[in-house]
C-alpha cells in the first residue's frame, strides 16, 4: 500500500507535467454584461493556444489523426485561431471557410489566406446565421461548443450550412470534475460527457455516429493538477514535456482500448438527408 508521501508524490508528478499554479496570463473574456458567456479571443497569448501550439505537437497530430478520416472535400472550422489546425487539411480540400471572431485572429487569417479563392474568411460568433459562399460536407469544432452557452442552437446554425449527409465534428473538453480554474479563465460554459454532449448533438436535429471518451491518461493527469494541485494555467515548458510523454502512451492505449473517460470528449454528428 502506498503511503500518504508517495500519494503525493505521484500527484505532484502529474501536475508538474500538466500545469502550474494560477499566474498573469493574458485578458480572456468572461462573462458579458448580460451574465451570458461569449466565445474567448483566441488571438496571440491565448491560454488555450499553449494546448495546441509548437508546445504539443503530438497532441496537435492527435487532434489531427482523429478528426481527418472524417472530413471529406469541403470544410468550415469553427474557432480557427491562427489557423494551425485547418493549414494541415492544405491540399486536400476544395473549398475552406476559417472563421473566429477575434479580431486579430480574422485579420491575421486574411493575411494568411490572402489570394487563396478556394478559401474564405469570416467573422463568425455562434449562435448566428451563418453567410458562406456554398454548403460545406464538414464542420469542424475544436474546442469552440463548451464556451457557447446556446449549444444547441449553435449545431442549428451549423447544420444550416451543411450538406445533407454531412458532418460537424466536435472536439470538447470532457467531465465536470475536471473543470477548474483553467476552464473559468478561458470562457467555459460546461464540460461535456457522451451523454450530456449527445443531448445537445440530437437537440439539434442531428444524429451522432461517433461518440466517445478520448485522451483518458490526460484526464487523469488533470484531475490531479486542477483537483488535487490546483492548477490554474498550463505551462508552456511542462506542456512540452507531457506532450513528448504522456501522449505517445495514450495513443497507443487507445488503440486497442475503448477507455471510460478522458480528457476531451469527441463526436461525429450526422446531418440528415
Amino acid at each position: 500500500m502506498q503511503s500518504p508521501g508517495q500519494k503525493k508524490s505521484i500527484a505532484g508528478t502529474l501536475l508538474n507535467l500538466v500545469g502550474s499554479r494560477p499566474k498573469k496570463a493574458g485578458p480572456a473574456q468572461g462573462p458579458a454584461p448580460d451574465g451570458d458567456v461569449v466565445q474567448p479571443a483566441a488571438g496571440e497569448g491565448s491560454l488555450e493556444n499553449h494546448l495546441g501550439g509548437d508546445e504539443a505537437r503530438n497532441y496537435r497530430k492527435y487532434e489531427y489523426d482523429t478528426v481527418a478520416p472524417h472530413v471529406g472535400r469541403s470544410m468550415l472550422e469553427v474557432g480557427s485561431g491562427l489557423g494551425h489546425f485547418s493549414e494541415q487539411f492544405a491540399g486536400r480540400l476544395d473549398y475552406l471557410v476559417v472563421s473566429d471572431n477575434d479580431p486579430y485572429c480574422v485579420g491575421e487569417l486574411r493575411k494568411r489566406y490572402e489570394g487563396s479563392d478556394d478559401v474564405e474568411v469570416i467573422d463568425l460568433a455562434l449562435p448566428a446565421e451563418i453567410e458562406i459562399r456554398q454548403k460545406v460536407d464538414t464542420v469542424v469544432m475544436m474546442n469552440v461548443l463548451e464556451h457557447i452557452k446556446d449549444d444547441a442552437q449553435a449545431l442549428r446554425d451549423l447544420a444550416a450550412v451543411t450538406q445533407p449527409g454531412g458532418r460537424i465534428v466536435i472536439w470538447v473538453p470532457g467531465y465536470m470534475q475536471l473543470y477548474g480554474d483553467f476552464d473559468r479563465k478561458v470562457g467555459h460554459v460546461t464540460r461535456y460527457t457522451p451523454s450530456t454532449l449527445e443531448e445537445t448533438v440530437r437537440a439539434a436535429g442531428l444524429v451522432p455516429e461517433v461518440l466517445k471518451p478520448i485522451n483518458f491518461l490526460g484526464g487523469i493527469a488533470w484531475w490531479f493538477a486542477v483537483r488535487r494541485g490546483g492548477a490554474g494555467y498550463p505551462d508552456p515548458k511542462l506542456v512540452k514535456i507531457y506532450d513528448r510523454t504522456v501522449v505517445p502512451v495514450t495513443r497507443t492505449i487507445e488503440r486497442f482500448v475503448r477507455p471510460p473517460f478522458g480528457q476531451t470528449v469527441f463526436c461525429v454528428a450526422r446531418v440528415p438527408r
